[in-house]
């Protein structure tokens, strides 16, 4: 299969095309431009910006593509508050202009299998305990609202039969894929190995720590991104979660980081915010319907492999 991956030399998306690679795909991955990143051998490289409408209408004209993965997104939701219109324009524009130049061939080639890497704040802050995907959405940052906004699109769109179309919810990535670590500092275990290696001088820590949340190994995501792809599917686009299934709290992430790697992480207490103490998936829907598991997503494995990198 010929498969579109855009965001491709992102953390996630790099460790998308590596799976399909592995599986036997040939893969273009998409970039607007980017110079700190080269993609895996034998993954043919395209320049365009996913926000300029004929570039993206031409890079699928050319590339025949059977399947798409994307990923191109900006997904800093404190930042979102302060830019909003660019992550409308990204992450919800953006999918409107792969979907426009998907529908501009419909009638040249069979539709194309289609997955979204959509993410788990569009359920927002309001919910507390197990999210599964059946529950209302309710993006609290204009990057959540612009992602639930681009779920409808695809959704739409796909129920006209113009792709098969799969959506990933993917929760809190964490690991590595290759060489390609995680370097996100708005991310938890890149601020612990900052604070352990010296980079920074400490961890902020909000009140005791044993807020949970949902981890999930980035390759273990990849794979998810493959079976999705691999999967026959029509009519309204299916939506899974990716994620582990079970949490882990942030004390949980300190302490195992201190016994993965030997050294001391320094923390700063804040008071406590108002937020829900246990956010988890249901990853019921993905392991019946997809057969995919999280294989890789135990702490101890996500902080071993995201520190050999990192040194």
């Amino acid at each position: 299969m010929r498969v579109l991956v855009t965001g491709g030399l992102g953390y996630l998306g790099h460790a998308v095309t590596l799976e399909l690679q592995a599986a036997g795909h040939d893969v273009t991955v998409m970039t607007r431009g980017r110079t700190d990143a080269k993609p895996p051998a034998a993954a043919e490289l395209v320049v365009g910006d996913i926000r300029d409408r004929a570039r993206v209408a031409a890079i699928v004209r050319t590339g025949n593509f059977d399947g798409v993965c994307h990923l191109a997104a900006v997904t800093q939701g404190r930042e979102s508050f302060a830019d909003p219109l660019t992550y409308w324009d990204v992450n919800t524009g953006g999918t409107l202009n792969l979907l426009l130049a998907l529908d501009r061939f419909k009638h040249e080639r069979q539709p194309a299998r289609f997955v979204f890497a959509s993410s788990h704040v569009v359920y927002g802050a309001g919910h507390e305990g197990t999210l599964a995907e059946n529950l209302p959405l309710q993006p609290n940052s204009p990057y959540g609202a612009s992602k639930a906004a681009a779920e409808d699109i695809v959704n739409a769109y796909a129920a006209t039969g113009g792709i098969n179309a799969v959506v990933l919810r993917v929760f809190n990535l964490a690991g590595a894929a290759g060489e390609v670590g995680d370097t996100d500092t708005a991310r938890i275990i890149p601020n612990v190995f900052r604070a352990i290696s010296g980079q920074a001088n400490h961890v902020m820590l909000n009140g005791d720590g044993s807020a949970v949340r949902d981890f999930v190994h980035v390759m273990d995501a990849a794979a998810a991104f493959r079976a999705a792809i691999e999967s026959p599917s029509a009519g309204n686009a299916h939506i899974f979660n990716v994620a582990s299934g079970h949490g882990n709290s942030v004390a949980e992430i300190i302490a195992t980081s201190e016994q993965v790697t030997g050294r001391h992480v320094p923390i700063i207490r804040n008071p406590s915010k108002p937020e829900a103490q246990s956010l988890v998936a249901d990853i019921e829907l993905i392991t019946s319907k997809l057969g995919w598991l999280p294989r890789r997503s135990n702490l101890t494995t996500m902080i071993s492999d995201a520190w050999a990198v990192w040194l």
